[in-house]
């Protein structure tokens, strides 16, 4: 398949990719927000991939200033609001995994840059975003994926926001061995054995309100959890190679829809890496980069009936995404694991 813009992008060295940092850090807001969507707003999920992204290609200040915005707009209670347009909430209910990705980001940031005072500056918007999914836990292990703009909690489980939120208690714990914070760490480490254990035996506990297994994520997202999956893993291999890998284009984000998005394809590359399936894992990578714009920057996806970029929009974090793919294949960084290797000792 040879797409309407040829890709120029080496995706094996910093300097093949930089200018997507830079076209990230162009549309950053001067509160250190980034926008993700059309209309200029964001959520925290989103905004923390793309921050991850600059950090990533050395973008550092403007990587600072994203996780300044976080902590600025943190909620009391430790959660964030669902989508913002730049400081302003546009939606006030509140996801449970977007509250702990924090730990993932400025995780990554300690990784790069080994200043650790960086963990110290943003530990207490990190634990209060912690405590507030853990608030969240099922006696199954399972944490709810949102609260509304009442405060009435949804009581369904998404196997892709816990699988987010099982990597961000691990890289949380990483940061309290670190820290010497080890009554927090003896309550993360409970929490997230409990949570794991329901990522590995996700029968009756997950999506119970839509089923969601038509999404490609709810099967590469487990994988990236941290969970002990060996009698699974073969399974979730096949059910990805079976329906969402298109071969030549990259992984389709709904089962039932013709098209391949860049994000879905990284964030699968990222996990078939994990596995030690290198060549496929490098595969997705070059499919993942070529769906791009004139600029070299991606496009959310490409749609196979029409063979068009579709939505024609290009989101920082679908460049974030990318980014990370690209260092946790070729090894870009001295961060270039931390979505493929335990981050803690275990």
């Amino acid at each position: 398949m040879t797409f309407p813009n040829s890709s120029n992008i080496n995706v094996a060295s910093l300097n093949g990719i930089k200018h997507l940092g830079n076209f990230i850090s162009d549309i950053q807001y001067n509160s250190g927000a980034i926008p993700s969507n059309k209309d200029g707003s964001h959520d925290p999920w989103d905004h923390l991939e793309a921050v991850m992204g600059l950090a990533t290609l050395g973008f550092h200040h403007e990587a600072l200033r994203g996780l300044e915005w976080m902590k600025e707009n943190q909620n009391k209670d430790g959660s964030w609001f669902n989508l913002y347009q730049d400081n302003l909430a546009l939606e006030r209910n509140k996801q449970s995994n977007f509250s702990t990705y924090m730990a993932v980001a400025v995780w990554h940031f300690y990784l790069l840059t080994n200043d650790a005072s960086v963990l110290k500056y943003f530990w207490d918007s990190i634990e209060r975003g912690l405590l507030f999914a853990l608030s969240l836990q099922n006696k199954n292990g399972a944490i709810a994926w949102n609260v509304d703009e009442f405060g009435a909690i949804d009581e369904d489980y998404l196997l892709t926001g816990c699988s987010s939120i099982a990597k961000s208690i691990e890289c949380a714990i990483a940061i309290c061995e670190l820290s010497n914070k080890q009554d927090l760490q003896s309550k993360l480490t409970i929490a997230r054995s409990n949570l794991l254990h329901a990522i590995e035996n996700p029968e009756g506990i997950f999506d119970l309100k839509t089923d969601r297994s038509r999404f490609s994520m709810d099967w590469y997202y487990p994988i990236l959890s941290g969970a002990k999956q060996e009698n699974n893993f073969e399974n979730l291999i096949n059910k990805i190679e079976d329906i969402f890998w298109i071969k030549g284009l990259g992984i389709k984000c709904v089962a039932d829809e013709p098209w391949v998005t860049v994000a879905e394809t990284s964030e699968c590359s990222i996990a078939f890496k994990k596995l030690g399936q290198d060549q496929i894992a490098a595969e997705l990578l070059l499919n993942a980069a070529a769906i791009v714009g004139e600029n070299n920057v991606p496009f959310m996806g490409w749609q196979l009936e029409e063979q068009i970029y579709w939505p024609e929009e290009q989101p920082s974090w679908t460049s974030g995404a990318l980014i990370l793919a690209a260092d946790a294949n070729n090894k870009l960084t001295p961060a270039s694991d931390l979505f493929t290797s335990n981050q803690f000792k275990p």
